[in-house]
């Protein structure tokens, strides 16, 4: 990416409209534009998720009927995503940290 910008690499989900409303969406989009430029995010908007592995988060973007959940790695060259999900429980489900360490450990032995 040009001026030093990380690449997004999606490894699964997507941000559209819908399921998700535009407001949401673009919140989404500008959440992950200041990743890309290197900026960290905390709380509110953003919070470590050391169960999945080093470096892994999750955006947290509450939307009208749903509160989303962008499951993301910060790479020294990219911002991997590796879940985009509507969480409805406190705790992020166990078959979501383990799709997530899968797809983690098949893109690193690429």
């Amino acid at each position: 990416m040009a001026n030093g910008e990380k690449d997004l690499v999606w490894l699964h989900g997507e941000i559209k409209t819908p399921p998700l409303s535009r407001e949401a969406r673009l919140e989404a989009g500008f959440l992950l534009r200041k990743l890309q430029r290197g900026e960290l995010l905390s709380l509110p908007q953003s919070r470590a998720i050391p169960g999945i592995g080093k470096h892994c988060y999750e955006l947290r973007i509450v939307d009208v009927n749903s509160i989303w959940r962008v499951i993301y790695r910060i790479d020294n060259d990219a911002i991997v995503i590796l879940e985009v999900f509507s969480k409805k429980t406190r705790e992020t489900p166990q078959r979501i940290i383990d799709i997530c360490r899968k797809r983690l450990k098949a893109y690193d032995e690429i």
